[in-house]
């Protein structure tokens, strides 16, 4: 019974979710800016965040951890991501991708040691990662408003739904039984892709006159490429260190 509930309360809570993605992707376009005034004020914000903590644990975690080891973790952190993968995916339409991202998860799960080693790889299956945010695009959502949210960054209206719903389609928060588990999980998958921004995040904020512009471009650039499956050299583009 209690399952049922659960289950009962995850789809309502989905439906709800897109209910509100195709509103926002009525009401505003990614060109515009409604919420710029905030966007910078929250961007000056996790900017000081991030230099005073984020960007300082993440070059100590690069640091002392040696690349070898630094490539395995980022590994792992993948192949927990490919249950989402897999799910939007199908959700998608896209059902060879989705089978790849199944035979990845249950091949390096197993051959690769728990992911530490990316087999699946070198017998051709290629990771592409794919979220709700990207899902709803494929079936029309326009992007909606751009949103900065508090130390996650850039993001938008489409975006920010579709993280929801990812957390609610992923598979580990119903695994993990105690609270600490999982915001340990996601402080420890954060870590990861702030350690792979380092050198791309401190080249905009070097080189960029206007920063706060500069991540809004390439966060669009970025988005509308991982919606069409192609792929760009913007700041957003994962960055492992083999």
């Amino acid at each position: 019974m209690k399952n049922m509930t659960t289950t009962k309360t995850t789809f309502s809570t989905l439906a709800a979710i897109l209910a509100s993605a195709l509103l926002l992707s009525a009401c505003a376009t990614r060109d515009e800016d409604p919420l710029e005034g905030y966007n910078r004020g929250m961007h000056g914000v996790n900017t000081v965040l991030d230099k005073a903590i984020f960007r300082p644990v993440a070059k100590g975690y690069r640091f002392i951890t040696p690349d070898g080891v630094r490539s395995r973790i980022g590994n792992i952190s993948d192949n927990l991501r490919e249950p989402v993968n897999m799910v939007n995916s199908f959700l998608q339409g896209d059902f060879d991708q989705g089978m790849v991202s199944f035979w990845r998860f249950i091949i390096n799960s197993t051959v690769g040691v728990g992911g530490m080693n990316d087999v699946a790889a070198s017998a051709g299956l290629k990771e592409r990662r794919e979220d709700f945010g990207q899902t709803l695009g494929v079936w029309g959502a326009g992007p909606g408003p751009y949103i900065v949210l508090p130390i996650i960054g850039p993001s938008s209206g489409r975006d920010t739904i579709g993280m929801v719903a990812d957390w609610f389609t992923s598979p580990w928060p119903y695994m993990l039984d105690e609270d600490r588990e999982k915001i340990a999980l996601v402080l420890a998958q954060g870590l990861v892709e702030r350690e792979r921004l380092i050198d791309p995040m401190d080249d905009i904020y070097e080189t960029s006159l206007d920063p706060y512009a500069t991540f809004r471009s390439v966060y669009g650039q970025y988005r509308d490429a991982a919606v069409k499956n192609t792929r760009d050299s913007s700041a957003y583009s994962k960055a492992k260190t083999e």
